[in-house]
């Protein structure tokens, strides 16, 4: 496999990517609502268009690949939390996109191509809802601007539901002010206390689907490539920008590819800040690398749900350990074959499996796969620090010396010797716990930093 296939969600079916222009290449992916510190289940959409930017960038070369991620710096969960923290919205935002940022160099995130933000593209966006209106597709009320759902007849292609469908089963805000219950905003009036801009229709602010329809088409084009998010986003949100990105343009075309990641869940939950089973990034990575965390996001094919637990963390560490010590600074030139698995609609566990075979060559002393394995593993943003940088690390997030730990390995010896294996299991459990990582080999007890 040469060229790159992808689930289309407009279609539901895999397809080969055929680019509109193969020298520049147009991903766009919703970004972050800065309201809150991003959590695992957002850090998945992160890490996956990371991956699809690498992806595109080894195909068709860096400088022919313009990704576009947002942030929605203006949005009601960024006034209600401003409101509810009594800090000013705009220390708020200031606050959640560093640390974002933060986050991102954590994943080892490559930098997006660019990176607007909603609040510098106002303009655009009351110019879009003007325009609208004028085609008769929207229509003002006591300060609102609705988007008239029966103006774009394909509505619900995205979602595969017709609007009778979404109308009896979405979850839509429903306002009197609507001429029909699926009806959305543009704009909407703010009091004196919120974020608002000076509009043809008094002091208001966007609405968020409007937003990434303007900016994307800013800086990707009318009609772009490939469109990603979160599986949640496919409606209404992305139902919504096809919609009034297809009416303002008169065309039925906006992205030619959707593209769209399953669910992290806990305990096969959605994890969601509103059910408060949320594992933030920062939390996830108090305990192991950024590395270990990617890898572990990356484990499960994009579209599936992956259950997020202990366990998988480990697992990967564990692996991530055992493939650090064949680390190279020295690489392939050319891109290992294990690449077409990524070519295949971002098949990472099938891809991992053969990082496995990889190694297991490196270990037999080849060095030809050796630097293979080097050049895959960084393919997927692993191996982003040496293996001395990647030791101190995991020794700085261990709080406990190296003589208690040798004290409390003695302690664990003498326990087994007088039969107490009680004891001896919760000393390993409470090193485990503390990021200390016990192995009996052999007579002997090893230990080693998680």
């Amino acid at each position: 496999m040469n060229n790159l296939h992808l689930t289309n969600s407009l279609t539901n079916k895999k397809e080969v990517f055929n680019p509109i222009n193969k020298d520049k290449i147009s991903l766009y992916a919703c970004g972050p609502t800065v309201y809150d510190n991003p959590h695992v289940g957002n850090a998945r959409a992160l890490v996956v268009f990371d991956l699809l930017f690498r992806i595109l960038i080894e195909l068709y070369g860096e400088k022919k690949v313009t990704y576009v991620r947002n942030i929605t710096d203006i949005d009601d969960k960024i006034i209600e939390a401003s409101k509810n923290k009594k800090i000013n919205i705009t220390d708020l935002t200031k606050i959640v996109i560093d640390k974002f940022h933060k986050d991102c160099k954590i994943l080892f995130c490559l930098n997006p191509t660019k990176e607007p933000r909603a609040t510098e593209h106002v303009n655009g966006m009351i110019n879009m809802a003007k325009k609208l209106i004028e085609k008769n597709a929207a229509y003002e009320k006591e300060g609102h601007v609705f988007f008239s759902v029966a103006s774009f007849k394909k509505y619900g292609k995205l979602s595969n539901k017709n609007p009778n469908d979404l109308k009896a089963g979405a979850r839509i805000e429903v306002s009197k002010l609507k001429k029909d219950p699926l009806d959305f905003v543009l704009w909407k009036p703010s009091d004196n206390s919120d974020p608002g801009w000076d509009s043809p229709w008094g002091r208001g602010r966007p609405g968020w689907h409007l937003e990434c329809s303007v900016m994307s088409e800013k800086y990707l084009g009318k009609n772009f490539d490939i469109h990603g998010g979160g599986l949640d986003l496919i409606f209404p949100h992305h139902e919504n920008e096809i919609a009034q990105s297809c009416v303002y343009n008169e065309t039925d075309k906006f992205a030619n590819y959707w593209v769209h990641n399953g669910f992290v869940t806990m305990n096969k939950e959605k994890m969601s800040k509103s059910l408060g089973n949320i594992t933030t990034i920062e939390d996830a990575t108090k305990k192991y690398s950024g590395q270990v965390v990617r890898l572990s996001l990356l484990s499960a094919q994009y579209k599936q749900p992956l259950d997020w637990n202990n366990d998988l963390l480990m697992e990967q560490s564990k692996t991530l350990d055992k493939w650090y010590s064949m680390y190279s600074s020295e690489v392939s030139e050319k891109t290992p074959d294990c690449f077409n698995d990524l070519l295949d609609d971002m098949n990472t566990p099938l891809y991992i499996s053969k990082l496995h075979e990889l190694f297991k060559y490196s270990q037999n002393g080849d060095n030809d796969k050796k630097k293979e394995f080097n050049k895959a593993c960084r393919l997927i943003g692993l191996f982003n620090e040496s293996t001395e940088k990647r030791a101190e690390y995991k020794k700085s997030k261990v709080k406990i010396s190296e003589d208690n730990i040798l004290r409390r390995i003695k302690d664990r010896e003498e326990a087994k010797k007088a039969g107490n294996y009680k004891l001896a299991d919760q000393i390993r459990i409470d090193l485990n716990n503390e990021g200390i990582d016990i192995k009996d080999e052999k007579g002997k007890t090893t230990w080693s930093y998680k």
